[in-house]
């Protein structure tokens, strides 16, 4: 029996609020240069409450091939990712009008 989502009354693998939620998130990602001159690209508005950022985390890892870690509810990736991140992000499920670069 699939588990009921108590806000819709749907089954949770249908995943619809998560979906509605990530139209309606404002996502700004940017570069931040850390220790030994290492870039970072830090994506930051992802509301932790309706969208299960480590999901979001592991699927980033993987489709960028870098290494990553969520901390004070930003994701962190190592290296300068800005050119792809629209389109990964877009492909995830969020809208690409709600993506700002910086």
């Amino acid at each position: 029996m699939p588990e009921i989502d108590p806000i819709t009354g749907l089954p949770k693998e249908l995943g619809t609020w998560e979906n509605l939620a990530k139209e309606s998130q404002k996502i700004i990602v940017r570069i931040e240069k850390k220790k030994f001159n290492k870039y970072y690209t830090v994506i930051e508005g992802i509301d932790q409450k309706e969208i299960d950022i480590r999901d979001i985390t592991k699927s980033l890892k993987s489709k960028l091939a870098c290494g990553g870690t969520i901390k004070d509810g930003k994701i962190e990736l190592q290296g300068d990712h800005r050119s792809r991140m629209r389109d990964i992000l877009n492909e995830v499920g969020f809208a690409p009008e709600t993506i700002e670069l910086h």
